[in-house]
Order: C-alpha cells, then structure tokens, then sequence
C-alpha cells in the first residue's frame, strides 16, 4: 500500500481529477457567493424592504449566515458517509443540491408578491446550499489529496481552492455584466434572476465532469482493511464520534487554521461591496470590478502558494499570509476611503493575495492532520465549525461595527484579531509537509524532508 504515496499518478489522471474539484468546486461557490453579493446590492430591497439600507442589508446578510450554519451539520453527513461509501458519490450529490437550490432562487416571488414568505422561502433554500457546501470542501479537497503524492500534495490540493475565487470571479462578473448593461429598475425587477437560474446549466456540466472521475484509491485501501475488519468481528464507530474522540485536537486547529482565513475573506469581498455603495456612495459597478479583478488574480496565486507550501512547509507560508493579513486590515480601509477605483482594486487585490497565502496550503495543511477512515468528517467538521464562527458572521458583524460607529476602524480590528488568532494557531501547529496518507495513526509522522530545489518546487512541467 506504500506504493500509492511514493508513485503519484501521471498528469493526465492527476489533472483530470484536479479539474473535476476545480470545476464543481468553483459551481458550488459560484452559488454559494451568488447569494452573498444579491444579499449586499439587492435581497435587502427585494426580500427585506426598509427604510434604512443598512437595516435591510443586515437581515439579508442574517440569510446569509444561515447558510453558514447549516455548513457543519452538512459536514457532519456528508462526511460520514464520505468516509463510509466514498468521496466521488457524495462530491455529486453536494453539486445537485447546491445547483438545485440556486435554481429555486431564481424563481421565487419577492416580498412585494407574496408578503413574508418570499424571505422563508429563500431562508429554506439558503439552508439547503449551505448543508451542500458543507460536504463539498471535504470532499473535493480530498479526492485530489489523496490521489497525489506527497512531495507535491500542496499544489494539487490547492487547486479545488481555486474553485472560491473561481466561483465568486464567476458571480460577480455575471452580476457586473448585467449591472452594466441594464438600467437599475430592469435588475432589481428581473435581471437578478439570471445569474440565479445559469446555475441548472453550469450543474450540468460540472456533474459531466465529476461522473468521470475515478474514487480516490486512499479510501479504497482503508474501505477494504475495513472490511476485513469488519468480517472478524470487529466494530467500528462512526467516523464523526472516532473524530471527536480521538482528534478533537486536530478539530481544534482546523478551526483557528481557517478562522482568519474565513474572516478576511468574507470582508474582502462581500461586506466590501456594502461599504463601497453604502458607505462611501460608490456605484454598484465600482465595487463589483474591484472584486472581480481581485479574484481573478486571487484564482491564479493560490496554487502558487500551495506549491510553495511543498518547498517551505505548510506552516511559514500560513504564516506570512495572517500576519501579513493582520497589518493590511488597517491599510484595507484607508485605502478604500481614497474613493478611487484603482486604489480600491490596489487595496482588494493585495488583500486576496494575502489571503491565498493562508488559503493555498490550506488544503493540503489540514487534509493531513487526519487519518483516512476519518478524514472526511476531521476535515469538513474542522472547516465548517470555523465557517460559522467566521465567515458566517464576518459580514454581520463588520455591518453592525459600522453601523454602531460610523468608522472602518472597529472593522480593521476585528480582522487584525482574527488574522492573529490564525497566526498563533498556526505557529503552535504541527508540521505537516510530507505526511504519507495512507499511513494511519503514529505511522503517519511525517519523513525528514530533503533539501528542496527550484526545480522540486515548481511542479506545473511534471
């Protein structure tokens, strides 16, 4: 079984397995994001008419978190029938119903039709893509993980977190388009609608795609010594009560890995969007290119830094993006009361780039921190955990921080302490580079690492 860590699949395999999580993963999060900037530009109108915009924005940014809170219970399922039956089998049913739900949206009547239950209904389906994506990340993340090889695992795990810039680079370019080329009565009266209903064809063929794909031969092997397990009596726990007993640890550092990740992130980009229109009275059009450039330099870095993460570790280069996060949180919003376009790109674009440096790894980071006939549920329930005490409440808080003080400054506190805490989760963290998954318990530590070159780091020829 060694063999499968030390001969790592050629490049036409790896690259079709990278691209069937790069592509439902980027749906997903398309969906997912979707949701987050119509919440910012107009849900609050639609869903949650006030008098007050910021009022209205914060209920529609409540939706939002909803979302977030199904992500763990998502997880939870998700990954214990993931670490049961598969990763492939759930990775397309996440894409079904998140697609599904996304679909739904983009057909229910607004609040001016049917009263109160335009904003339950898009509560429901808001839950139901947040338990979708609750499943997705664990599970894509993975499938590539354990297809790899270890020398290079940081690179190719991290193209599935392409797939968040990927997917908000989608929604908001679509959201963009449309804001550019109809009047505002026409999008607030149908052209939201769009982006929501694009979702059925994108599901189509992301499910083309990840059909393809072969299950991960990591969880084979584990799913067979289970069954000769199994067959001379012995009995297994469920994989979410052998992860909360046994790595609840692990669980720990998952959450404050992603807890300055999750809330920059989220600030970055979908309270941006409140802050440029609301607060500084910018146009839609404004904030919505600012993202859209951002995340597209976003999408191409964070691999770079996952295979940077395969030549420093893991852990320096989680390192460099917090702290750097935690300085640049002032700077963020100084930069964005200039009130220039080129300076708020500058300002997202350096924002995202720090970002990736915590988000690149990421993958790799915590998909080793786990065995494999827990992985799935270690790693969802870490990451989720953290997405409700994060990212699902980034946007609510910054809201009502400026809401409460008419200033940025309490906003670049609350990330600066958040990049900090990630920043001394990390530093107290195990190193992880080099870890063999299909090694389970002690067996698991991680080799003495070889002299890395210029050549061993940059993956992309091979």
């Amino acid at each position: 079984m060694g063999s499968l860590s030390s001969a790592p699949p050629g490049n036409s395999r790896i690259g079709r397995i990278v691209a069937a999580s790069l592509v439902g993963t980027t749906i997903e999060w398309y969906d997912f994001f979707l949701y987050g900037s119509a919440a910012a530009l107009v849900f609050n109108s639609l869903f949650f008419p006030s008098s007050d915009p910021l009022v209205g924005t914060l209920l529609a940014f409540l939706t939002y978190a909803v979302g977030f809170a199904a992500r763990p219970l998502g997880g939870v399922v998700f990954g214990h029938y993931g670490d049961k039956i598969g990763r492939k089998k759930l990775l397309v049913l996440s894409l079904l119903m998140m697609g599904g739900a996304t679909f739904a949206m983009g057909l229910l009547p607004t609040h001016a039709s049917i009263g109160v239950w335009a904003p339950i209904l898009l509560t429901v389906l808001r839950l139901v893509q947040g338990f979708a994506l609750g499943g997705e990340w664990g599970g894509a993340v993975l499938l590539v993980s354990e297809h790899g090889g270890d020398e290079r695992r940081g690179f190719w795990a991290s193209w599935p977190q392409s797939g968040a810039p990927g997917g908000n680079l989608l929604a908001t370019g679509v959201l963009a388009l449309l804001a550019a080329v109809q009047s505002e009565e026409a999008f607030l009266a149908w052209g939201w609608r769009i982006p929501f209903l694009l979702s059925g064809v994108l599901v189509m063929i992301g499910l083309w795609i990840r059909i393809s794909v072969e299950e991960s031969p990591v969880f084979l092997e584990a799913q067979r010594k289970s069954a000769e397990a199994a067959a001379q009596g012995e009995k297994e726990q469920p994989p979410v009560v052998e992860v909360f007993r046994k790595n609840w640890r692990e669980v720990l550092l998952a959450i404050g890995t992603r807890f300055g990740e999750n809330i920059s992130y989220y600030i970055l980009t979908a309270f941006l969007l409140v802050y440029v229109t609301v607060h500084l009275e910018m146009s839609r059009s404004d904030a919505l290119n600012a993202v859209l450039i951002g995340s597209a330099v976003h999408f191409v870095t964070i691999p770079l830094w996952g295979a940077l993460s395969d030549r420093l570790g893991r852990r320096p280069v989680t390192l460099i993006g917090a702290v750097g996060m935690a300085a640049w949180a002032f700077a963020f919003f100084a930069l964005l009361d200039t009130r220039s376009f080129p300076v708020i790109v500058l300002a997202v674009t350096l924002g995202l780039l720090l970002h990736g440096a915590m988000y690149g790894p990421q993958a790799a980071f915590i998909s080793e921190m786990f065995d494999t006939k827990v992985r799935y549920s270690g790693a969802s329930m870490g990451s989720q955990l953290a997405s409700i005490i994060g990212g699902a409440l980034a946007p609510l808080i910054a809201v009502e921080l400026l809401k409460d003080y008419e200033s940025s400054v309490p906003v670049s506190l609350y990330l600066c302490f958040a990049s900090l805490v990630t920043a001394v989760t990390v530093w107290v963290a195990k190193e992880t580079r080099g870890r063999d998954l299909t090694k389970d318990g002690p067996d698991r530590s991680v080799p003495a690492q070889p002299t890395a070159t210029v050549k061993d780091s940059v993956p992309l020829g091979r």
